[in-house]
């Protein structure tokens, strides 16, 4: 028996809410709200204020996010992505809390810098892991799962031997050259 819950998401999946409305939404807002904030069509003076030109932004938005929605690849990719973007979020969250349930709370410890930043690159990467898995090749094998098995049979050979080689170097590099901040406060 299942309950009137399921069959209303039921009901909203046989509309297409699921695949037309919601991604539509989302990304009408996600383009409107880069627009106004860029303000890329530029602005216009009311009175003594300038004001983002809404109707343009409102138009563009509208019109990407048909154009997104009409390819049910890309609805695909976008419902796969953020479902997963979600789930990662919920379980860093649950990795904050149970580190946080080891720690005195004298000072905030995830606030300071190297574990701050630790934090943010796993995400980076967890979040390019997951738009890889949710990208699809003709075949219907994603990217992420192409890729691994291109690197498994191939890890051997000097190509893919050179290409981590490559990014090695290009690693070292950056850690090189970039900008150390020096702490000149003198100590009491």
């Amino acid at each position: 028996m299942t309950s009137q819950f399921r069959e209303v998401l039921s009901f909203f999946d046989a509309l297409g809410v699921y695949d037309v409305l919601l991604p539509f939404l989302l990304v009408f807002t996600i383009v409107y709200a880069i627009l106004e904030k860029t303000k890329v069509f530029g602005t216009e003076k009311v009175g003594e204020n300038q004001i983002t030109r809404k109707n343009l932004n409102s138009m563009v938005a509208f019109v990407s996010a048909f154009l997104v929605i009409a390819s049910t690849r890309l609805v695909a990719f976008i419902n796969e992505t953020v479902a997963h973007v979600v789930l990662l979020l919920i379980l860093g969250i649950c990795f904050l809390i149970l580190a946080g349930s080891f720690h005195s709370g004298d000072k905030e410890f995830f606030l300071e810098k190297p574990w701050s930043t630790i934090f943010m690159v796993i995400m980076f990467i967890g979040i390019i892991l997951i738009g890889l898995n949710a990208a699809k090749t003709e075949s219907g094998v994603s990217w992420l799962e192409f890729g691994w098995t291109y690197m498994v049979q191939n890890w051997d050979t000097t190509a893919f031997g050179s290409i981590v080689l490559l990014l090695i170097i290009i690693g070292f590099m950056f850690y090189i050259t970039s900008e150390k901040k020096t702490n000149n406060k003198k100590e009491e």
